[in-house]
């Protein structure tokens, strides 16, 4: 028996929806992975990097990735998720919220890696510190750079899949229903 490929449609209205948000959401991602900087004009880490600036990427981090976990929890309870066309986009929307996930940590951890800068035990120990420093910072970048990935690859299977409404138009309202044959009567002589 053919499944009914109409009802594997994620409703047209909710598609597009879903489409303006995650567009919205990869954007956000992917901006916040390019303005977030650790280094100085030169290069460099500052020799006294801001704790309060880098604990704010943390927090903005946070406040992204909830975004993409709330969305992902709300199309897991739809019942377009259950479908071919949902799962997919949910397999990327779950990725995008384990990536996210772990941005806002790397963000934290180089914020708490900056008190630690003015008390090293020697210039090994601070070079240490401030090479550590980098590598979370850039690996939290890059967690926001790969989240904007899985919301855009999500994006595509959207995009994708609203192909598909072409070839099932959705009834107009001036289109009325066929009206189902007469039965048969009960009463026959």
């Amino acid at each position: 028996m053919k499944p009914d490929i109409q009802r594997e449609l994620i409703p047209r209205d909710e598609t597009l929806r879903l489409i303006g948000a995650l567009k919205a959401m990869t954007a956000k991602f992917s901006d916040s992975s390019e303005k977030w900087e650790l280094l100085d004009e030169t290069g460099h880490v500052p020799d006294e990097p801001s704790f309060p600036e880098l604990l704010q990427h943390a927090t903005s981090a946070q406040d992204l990735s909830r975004d993409v976990l709330r969305l992902t929890a709300d199309f897991a309870a739809s019942p377009q998720s259950r479908n071919r066309a949902g799962s997919a986009i949910l397999a990327h929307l779950a990725r995008a919220s384990t990536l996210s996930a772990h941005a806002t940590t790397h963000f934290a951890e180089t914020a708490e890696a900056t008190l630690n800068l003015p008390h090293p035990s020697s210039p090994i120990d601070r070079h240490y510190l401030k090479n550590r420093l980098v590598i979370d910072h850039a690996t939290a970048r890059a967690y926001l750079r790969r989240t904007s990935e899985a919301l855009r690859d999500a994006v595509k299977e959207l995009d994708d899949h609203l192909d598909f409404h072409r070839f099932f138009p959705a009834p107009s309202h001036r289109e009325s229903p066929v009206p189902p044959p007469p039965k048969p009567s009960g009463r026959h002589r």
